[in-house]
């Protein structure tokens, strides 16, 4: 058994993309997976795999669903000072994102209060619009923000218009009450603001 070998917790990162396309609706670790697409469908199945194994063998296995990801050499600002960033015109679609930082100390605290089969979402408390973190990022560094772009799917890479295909709110209430987290960066001004002070230190 596993269990009896020492293995005592398992997480598996997933993503907050196997709630599909809600149409900008909040989501809660209690609804069910809508997957849109095959990347997700895969997520899906990946986590049911894990949290079988964790019945089978004894073991707490936790599901962290992730949002986007975001920190130091990955982050708007590293967008803008690379001349790639963009500032997409779809101010009603949000997205929810998350410090490596936070997702570090989430993690290490399930670590220490283990509980099978937990499902938790991984974000943020402000969910932003792309070109609205952008403009941030270039007010940051003291810089012309690049101008707003029409949304036109079409003119899309397959990747991007997946990214935008879907459009939905997620909870992070859940993981604050149950693992007691404060996150250090509850929101993405927060975060771009820390990663540009650490930079000046290095």
């Amino acid at each position: 058994m596993a269990a009896a070998s020492g293995l005592a917790w398992v997480g598996y990162l997933s993503t907050t993309g196997v709630y599909g396309d809600r149409g900008g609706v909040a989501v809660c670790e209690v609804d069910p997976p809508t997957p849109g697409n095959t990347r997700s469908r895969r997520r899906v199945a990946a986590e049911q795999a894990w949290l079988e194994f964790g019945k089978k063998r004894g073991v707490a296995v936790q599901i962290f669903r992730l949002a986007g990801i975001y920190g130091p050499k990955r982050s708007a600002l590293d967008s803008v000072r690379g001349g790639t960033a963009k500032r997409i015109d779809k101010p009603e679609h949000l997205f929810s994102r998350i410090h490596v930082d936070d997702i570090v100390e989430i993690l290490m605290a399930s670590m220490s209060r283990p509980r099978a089969g937990a499902i938790y979402n991984v974000c943020d408390d402000l969910a932003a619009a792309p070109a609205d973190v952008t403009f941030h990022a270039c007010h940051l560094l003291g810089v012309e923000p690049p101008p707003l772009e029409r949304f036109d799917a079409e003119a899309m890479s397959p990747m991007a218009r997946s990214f935008w295909a879907e459009n939905r709110l997620v909870s992070n209430a859940l993981v604050k009450r149950e693992l007691g987290i404060s996150l250090r960066y509850p929101d993405y001004r927060v975060g771009l603001a820390a990663i540009l002070e650490d930079e000046k230190t290095k």
